[in-house]
């Protein structure tokens, strides 16, 4: 009988597909502990190891913006107020990028916010210094109070490869979420050197961009693209999409630029944007295409600029800038954005049917070296002078360049930096110093007329100092 009962037993071992007896359940539990052991291990992968090595580094952007609100006309009539306020929260991602706190995120990201705080990873919330935004290259630079973050270790985006993977970690819709733990999307980069007119999350314009698949969504901005190597290659900032979210079509900063932008903030307080001193034809049409297929053509040089001095004439047509190959007035734009002032920059040019090698140093704008005059509290002017003129392409043969405006000095007065003031009451303005001297006089006489440029136009603000 017993002799059956193990043969029976056997028998239905094998029809199960075991080629053993059934085992105990302390043998089973063994068993499912090892195979769970074996499964992790073969689940690493260099995406994951990548997001292990980065996300410890990324966090929630957390900002309070003030928007002023058009009041109902029965409510301004009862209450004799036409505005009311409203305060308007905002998110995004970021990523620490030194152990002392320096945080990197987009500038589209902290606009106009009274209030920055970033969230860690674990949940803890630390408010921010708004150390510097560059708005051009879509870059702000954050601190928190502290020591010895975890820090992203940046890589080079020059050496990104099409078709790598590119990992986004960011926070995308916030809280909806549940908790601060970011999240990570995997695709490929699309391809480098991308310049993005059409208007999407942040500025209308990107110049030499990293295009990836991996998605961003709303509130990814700010956060790192990551290569397999766990090294970050970009800043996400932006989307191509009709309806807001991701279709497949991201784009990133590179972090060479990052990089850059972040130490001139960090060391100077400010970004200083390379100059050469050319202007280039653009094509008198809205086809983008026309105007990728036209060339770097050299319209105009501005006097005294370090093109200049070079030797570059108009109708040059700009080739090559160092290793870089420049195809159209946007390839020339990207460059720009990552050179640094005071280095020599060699450029190949071509001159009717002969090429040409130029070398020229990058200087500061001319604006920037200009003597400054302050005003106001926090209105800063500059002299209009020929090259400021001729690199702006002011209409006015003279006046006051502001080119810095404190937020609620330039909400009241109606104004903006890269303003012109022109006139002032009935005075004509032809210096920075004719400017404040004006508004000196005219403070406390009355409500004061300033006509400034603006975009080739003239317009006028009325206020009145007290």
């Amino acid at each position: 009988m017993s002799g059956r009962r193990a043969v029976s037993v056997l028998w239905l071992a094998t029809l199960l597909g075991c080629s053993s007896p059934p085992r105990s359940s302390a043998q089973e539990a063994v068993s499912r502990e090892n195979r769970s052991t074996e499964i992790t291990e073969t689940r690493r992968t260099a995406i994951t190891r990548a997001v292990e090595r980065v996300a410890p580094a990324v966090v929630t952007v957390q900002t309070e913006a003030i928007e002023r609100v058009r009041m109902d006309p029965l409510f301004e009539w009862f209450y004799g107020r036409s505005q009311s306020e409203r305060v308007v929260p905002g998110l995004g991602s970021g990523f620490i990028v030194g152990d002392d706190g320096i945080i990197v995120t987009n500038a589209h990201v902290v606009a106009n916010a009274r209030r920055v705080n970033v969230m860690m990873r674990d949940g803890s919330v630390h408010p921010a210094e708004v150390r510097g935004t560059d708005e051009t290259n879509d870059i702000a630079v954050l601190k928190i109070e502290g020591r010895d973050f975890p820090v992203a270790t940046l890589g080079n985006s020059d050496a990104a490869l099409i078709g790598e993977w590119a990992i986004a970690i960011g926070n995308p819709y916030g809280f909806v979420l549940g908790n601060a733990e970011p999240a990570v999307t995997a695709g490929v980069i699309s391809g480098v050197g991308r310049n993005l007119i059409a208007r999407g999350e942040g500025p209308s314009a990107y110049f030499d961009m990293i295009q990836t698949d991996a998605s961003i969504n709303p509130g990814n901005s700010g956060g790192p693209l990551v290569n397999a190597d766990g090294e970050v290659i970009g800043v996400n900032s932006s989307i191509y999409s009709p309806s807001g979210g991701s279709v497949g079509i991201g784009f990133a900063i590179p972090i060479n630029r990052v990089r850059r932008v972040v130490e001139d903030i960090v060391t100077h307080g400010t970004v200083r944007r390379p100059w050469i001193g050319v202007r280039l034809r653009y094509p008198g049409t809205a086809n983008v295409r026309d105007a990728i297929t036209a060339g770097a053509v050299v319209a105009s040089v501005i006097p005294g600029s370090p093109a200049d001095q070079a030797g570059i004439r108009p109708n040059d047509v700009i080739l090559r800038a160092g290793p870089r190959v420049i195809r159209n007035a946007f390839d020339w734009e990207g460059t720009l954005l990552d050179l640094r002032v005071g280095e020599e920059v060699r450029l190949r040019i071509q001159r009717g049917s002969r090429e040409l090698d130029i070398t020229t140093r990058v200087r500061d704008l001319p604006e920037v070296t200009a003597p400054k005059v302050q005003v106001l509290r926090d209105l800063q002017l500059a002299t209009v002078t020929p090259a400021i003129r001729a690199e702006r392409g002011i209409r006015s043969s003279a006046g006051a360049l502001i080119t810095q405006a404190g937020a609620a000095t330039a909400e009241e007065l109606g104004v903006q930096p890269g303003d012109v003031i022109v006139q002032i009451n009935r005075t004509r303005i032809s210096s920075a110093r004719e400017a404040a001297e004006a508004l000196e006089y005219y403070g406390g006489r009355g409500v004061i007329r300033m006509f400034l440029e603006r975009g080739g136009t003239i317009f006028s603000t009325d206020f009145v100092m007290r």
